[in-house]
């Protein structure tokens, strides 16, 4: 479980993750934003083998972090608005859903269970495809895309997300 206590946290950047999360949006781009105001900006790599250059199925994704951010300043803002699934575990919520901005946005976030839900991270990918399943244990946060992948956040450390096949997507043949 997250230890991170932000009741203390009057930083201004960690006010504007509070402000941006309780009207549902968030940085434009491959983020992770963190409620003690620092943001991860992340890269979504894709791989094939060159025998199967053009088989999504063969495909193996990564999402790097490429830097950590204490002071920053968004480009633009997507909406998060859309919530596909919600799943609740020891005092803590994980939402996931699609940005109304555009079909291929994503996002999950993990939240305090109770009647402000405060978040404690929030990660969105431009690419992955909306977040239609959730689930929630002591350790880790797992997403399912609609692209047919697997995300799976360390709750303590999401940058460390690791991508798999969805064994159960309808693949076409």
């Amino acid at each position: 479980m997250l230890s991170v206590d932000t009741s203390d946290d009057t930083t201004p950047a960690a006010q504007a993750v509070r402000d941006r999360w309780r009207a549902r949006e968030a940085p434009e781009g491959d983020v992770i934003m963190f409620a003690d105001g620092s943001l991860a900006v992340m890269r979504l790599m894709r791989f094939s083998p060159a025998d199967r250059l053009h088989d999504r199925r063969a495909e193996q994704w990564s999402w790097w972090e490429l830097l950590r951010a204490t002071e920053w300043n968004a480009g633009g803002w997507v909406d998060i608005d859309t919530v596909f699934a919600s799943c609740a575990f020891a005092g803590s919520r994980v939402l996931a859903g699609e940005s109304s901005d555009h079909g291929s946005i994503g996002w999950v976030a993990v939240t305090e269970d109770g009647d402000e839900g405060a978040l404690r991270w929030l990660a969105v990918s431009q690419s992955s495809n909306p977040f239609c399943e959730v689930t929630l244990d002591e350790h880790t946060v797992t997403a399912t895309s609609t692209a047919g992948r697997i995300w799976t956040f360390p709750r303590d450390a999401p940058q460390q997300v690791r991508i798999t096949e969805d064994p159960d997507y309808p693949w076409l043949r």
